[in-house]
C-alpha cells in the first residue's frame, strides 16, 4: 500500500440522535485532492492498471496517491455550477476502457464521455435530449447485469435509457411527469423493481418496454433526494424508503405497513436538524455485515438560498441499531473545514485494505475520507 499524504486525521464521534451512541466508531483520514467546485466524483480504473482512480469534472486523478491528474476536457460553467451532475462508470463503446455517463441542468442533455486511453481529451457523445437534469443514476432494473441510466428531470417526463449495444441506447418511457427525487426498489414485493418519485411510487409493469407504469399516490415527498434508498430498514420483510430533503431541512424514513393489499407509510425522523440532504448511499462502512446510510449536506445547493443553506456543512453515516438511527460525524464545520456531499459521491475500497473509503466532491472541494477501520476490534 502506498504512502498517503494526509492533511487531517478525523476520529468519528458517535453523536446520538434519539438513541445512545454506538459501541464502536470508525476512524477516517482526510485527504484533500483538489479545490475544484464540481459536484460529482466517480471511482473506476481509468488506465487499466488494476488500480482505482478518481474522475471528477475536468480531470481524472491517478490512484492510489491521487496526486497526479490529467485533463479530461473543460466542463462548461453556468454561474456557480459546472455542467457535470453525475459520474456513472460504463464502457459504453465496449472497447475495454471505462467511460462515464453524465449530464447537467442547463443544457438538458444526457451524454457520455469516451476514454481515449492515450492521454488526449475525452470526446463527448450525446445519448438524448432530456430536459433539465438534476442528476443521474445507474441502476440495473431488469437484472441483466448492465446498468440502465435514470436521469431525474424535475417537471419533465420520466424515462430511463437501456444500453442495447456499443454506443447504443434505447429510451424506455415511464411517466409523463415527475418531480425532484428518484429511487429504485421493490415496493410491493412482487419481485419487480419499482420507482419512487416525490409524488408517490410507480409500480413496474411486467414488460418494461411496452407496459404501463401505475402511480400510487401514497405520499408526497417534496424536493426529495436522488437517490432515495429502498430497503427493509427494520427487518419486517417489507421494503421501506429513506428520504433526504434536498433543498430544505430533514432526513427521514417511511416505514411500510401492509394490511391485505393496502400499503401505508409511517414517517420516522432520522435527522430534522440539517438541510440539503441531496444524495446518499447505503453501504457497509464499519464491516459488521450491515449497511449504513452515508449522506451529508450539499454545500450551496441553490447558492446559499435554501433554508439552512449558509449553515455548517457535514458528512455523516447513520447506523441502524434495531430501533432507530444514530448519527456519526465524518466531517462537520464551516466550508473548508467541514465537508459537504455534493450531487454524486462514490464509496469504494480505494487502497484494497478491506475498508470502504468515501470520495466526495462539491462546491467545497474534492476530498477522500480514507476508512481506517473500527477503533475497537
Amino acid at each position: 500500500m502506498s504512502t498517503l499524504k494526509p492533511i487531517l486525521t478525523v476520529l468519528l464521534a458517535s453523536t446520538p440522535l434519539l438513541v445512545s451512541a454506538q459501541e464502536t466508531t470508525v476512524k477516517f483520514q482526510k485527504q484533500v485532492i483538489a479545490f475544484e467546485s464540481t459536484e460529482s466524483v466517480g471511482v473506476f480504473d481509468v488506465n487499466n492498471d488494476g488500480i482505482l482512480d478518481l474522475v471528477s469534472g475536468s480531470f481524472w486523478y491517478k490512484g492510489p496517491e491521487f496526486i497526479d491528474r490529467s485533463l479530461i476536457g473543460q466542463v462548461k460553467r453556468y454561474g456557480e455550477y459546472y455542467e457535470d451532475f453525475s459520474t456513472i462508470p460504463m464502457d459504453v463503446n465496449e472497447d475495454g476502457k471505462m467511460d462515464f455517463v453524465t449530464g447537467g441542468w442547463f443544457e438538458g442533455t444526457l451524454i457520455w464521455k469516451e476514454n481515449p486511453g492515450d492521454g488526449s481529451e475525452w470526446p463527448i457523445h450525446e445519448i438524448a435530449k432530456t430536459g433539465n437534469i438534476e442528476t443521474t443514476r445507474g441502476w440495473d432494473i431488469d437484472g441483466d447485469g448492465v446498468l440502465e441510466i435514470f436521469p431525474n428531470t424535475p417537471r419533465k417526463p420520466l424515462a430511463f435509457f437501456k444500453k442495447t449495444g456499443p454506443d447504443q441506447f434505447e429510451k424506455y418511457p415511464v411517466s409523463d411527469m415527475h418531480g425532484h427525487g428518484l429511487g429504485l426498489g421493490d415496493i410491493n414485493g412482487d419481485g419487480r423493481k419499482d420507482l419512487v418519485i416525490s409524488e408517490g411510487w410507480l409500480e413496474a409493469p411486467n414488460d418494461l418496454k411496452n407496459g404501463k407504469w401505475t402511480l400510487h399516490e401514497d405520499f408526497n415527498l417534496g424536493d426529495a433526494s436522488i437517490p432515495m434508498i429502498i430497503v427493509d430498514v427494520n427487518g419486517d420483510g417489507l421494503n421501506d424508503i429513506i428520504v433526504g430533503q434536498a433543498h430544505t431541512f430533514g432526513l427521514f424514513w417511511l416505514e411500510q405497513q401492509k394490511t391485505g393489499n393496502t400499503l401505508n407509510f409511517v414517517k420516522h425522523q432520522i435527522d430534522p436538524y440539517q438541510s440539503q440532504y441531496h444524495t446518499m448511499e447505503w453501504v457497509d462502512i464499519d464491516n459488521d455485515g450491515q449497511n449504513e446510510l452515508v449522506t451529508g449536506k450539499r454545500h450551496r445547493a441553490h447558492n446559499g438560498k435554501d433554508p439552512g443553506g449558509k449553515d455548517y456543512v457535514g458528512l455523516y453515516y447513520f447506523k441502524w441499531n434495531g430501533e432507530s438511527f444514530s448519527k456519526n460525524i465524518i466531517s462537520y464545520g464551516p466550508a473548508g473545514e467541514g465537508k459537504g456531499s455534493g450531487l454524486y459521491f462514490s464509496v469504494a475500497d480505494l487502497n484494497k485494505d478491506g475498508w470502504k473509503d468515501i470520495a466526495v466532491a462539491g462546491k467545497d472541494g474534492l476530498v477522500i475520507f480514507h476508512n481506517l477501520g473500527n477503533e475497537k476490534k
